[in-house]
């Protein structure tokens, strides 16, 4: 099967400074956060909050599920944290 997001919600990680959000392999579900930095490099007016970075995402969100979804064809790991890095 392939990576699909039926599930649009996403949460902010304070302690980690991400966004958590997740897709689904069948009935796997596949764990995802985007970091602070990843936001800033989209976005660089991302405003540095819980507020900013929710915005950020759901602005870029059809992105950021895109490279979700490469980073996941690569590897098929359970569990990712996509930083600046995997945006370009």
């Amino acid at each position: 099967m392939s990576l699909t997001f039926p599930n649009r919600s996403r949460s902010y990680d304070e302690a980690g400074k991400r966004i958590r959000f997740v897709g689904h392999d069948g009935m796997f579900q596949i764990s995802f956060s985007v970091a602070a930095d990843a936001m800033a490099k989209m976005q660089p007016a991302t405003v540095s909050n819980e507020a900013g970075y929710l915005a950020t995402f759901d602005t870029e969100s059809s992105a950021i599920r895109d490279v979700a979804s490469r980073a996941y064809d690569r590897t098929r790991k359970s569990m990712y944290v996509l930083t600046a890095a995997d945006f370009g």
